[in-house]
This record gives structure tokens, sequence and C-alpha cells, in this order.
């Protein structure tokens, strides 16, 4: 019996994962598990069976992979949305994963919570990336050189930023989904979603991801383990 009006399809190659996502997924008052596949080409045809709203989807399975099933779903709009778990911290996964049209990253120790939300996320439209991950990947690009040309670049871009829109890009930085940041900022959701689309057009990214690290790149944003949370203006 379906209790909730959110639809998941749990796909992963070790039955005690399955079991452990759909028992947390379960809980929730929203949220029912309509189906289980432990591999891409199952989760495709399992898609395209049951229309879930949300895929969740391991990565690294036999045969055909989550990010080849994640492109396929996308292609043919048999799920709302795919997200993407995975037990390893991989920057390249990530990319592929955006680039397959999933929209959201987590890893698998992300929690009940986490997991709950990102669903959630991935239902409204919303990107959210592990915080875990997000940390190593920026924890990497603070540790590159930056020249003179790429900072002048950053600084350009980061002028023709207004102040609302840089209180959206340190929200988005923060993992904030856009009721949060509408929540905070006292404004209606669609004008942070008008927002984020002049963030995205300004900085030249094409997701959260790539605004929250242009943010960190440029220095407009520091993270909390770096000593300061607080954005330079």
């Amino acid at each position: 019996m379906i209790r909730g009006n959110l639809t998941v399809l749990v796909v992963d190659d070790q039955p005690v994962i399955v079991a452990g996502l759909q028992m947390m997924l379960d809980v929730q008052d929203d949220i029912t598990v309509v189906g289980t596949a432990a591999d891409g080409e199952a989760a495709v045809m399992l898609a395209a069976e049951r229309r879930p709203d949300v895929v969740l989807m391991d990565i690294r399975m036999p045969g055909m992979g989550g990010i080849e099933a994640a492109r396929r779903i996308v292609s043919a709009g048999t799920a709302r949305a795919v997200l993407m778990i995975t037990t390893f911290d991989d920057e390249q996964y990530l990319r592929e994963s955006v680039k397959a049209g999933a929209t959201g990253f987590l890893m698998k120790n992300a929690g009940p919570d986490l997991l709950a939300t990102a669903v959630r996320s991935a239902y409204r439209g919303d990107a959210l990336i592990d915080p875990a991950m997000t940390r190593g990947l920026l924890e990497r690009t603070m540790g590159k050189a930056v020249d003179n040309d790429l900072l002048r670049h950053y600084s350009e871009r980061l002028e023709s930023l207004s102040v609302r829109e840089r209180e959206i890009l340190s929200a988005m930085a923060r993992g904030l989904s856009n009721l949060e940041i509408a929540r905070s900022l006292y404004v209606a959701e669609a004008t942070v979603k008008t927002h984020i689309a002049s963030v995205f057009a300004k900085t030249g990214s094409r997701s959260r991801v790539q605004a929250a690290m242009f943010g960190y790149e440029s220095g407009f944003i520091r993270p909390h383990w770096a000593d300061d949370d607080n954005p330079v203006t």
C-alpha cells in the first residue's frame, strides 16, 4: 500500500545497502519505495514500468553502471529526478553524474535525515551535493595555484553580482535548497529561482556545484573549516 505521494526506486547491487536505504526512506510519511533493482539495466526497465519520482542510483555496479543508467532514464523521462549514491569521494564521478543529468550526489553514509532531504530536494528540482563530497572537492581545488588572469576573471564576474545575488551564491554554497534560501531571506521561492538563474549566467555556471566552486575559488566564500565562514565582500 502506498502511503506517501513521493515515490522512489532504489538501485544498488548490495542487498544490505538496498535494505538499509529502503528502511530509512519508508519511515518517512511522504516517501514510498516502489521498487528496487540490482544493476543499471534492471533500473532502466523498472523505471519505465513504475515511473518513480526519484531514482536513488548507485554508481558502481556489475554490467551497466549507474551513470549510464541515469543517462538513459533522464533521456527517456521515466523519472522526475535521479539522485546518485556512492561510497567513493571521487570528483570524476560527480562530474560524470552531472553530465548524465543527475540532480544530486550523496555518499552512502549520509544518514537518514540528509537522505530524505536529498530525495525531497531532487523531487522539487533542487540539486543537493553531499557536504562531505563538496568539502573534499573544495580542499583539492583550494590547494591549486591561481594565476593573475584567472583572478581578474573572478573579480570581474564577482563585481557583476548584485548584493542579493551574492547572498544567494553564499546560501547555495552552504547547500541550502531554494525553499530554505527563500525562508532565510524572506522572499518568494520564485524570486530565489530567478536570482539563481542570474547567478549562473553571471558566473558562467551550469549547476549549483559549479556556482559554489566559483564562490570558493574566487575567494568570495571561505568554508567554516578554513577559519572563517563569512563571505568576502
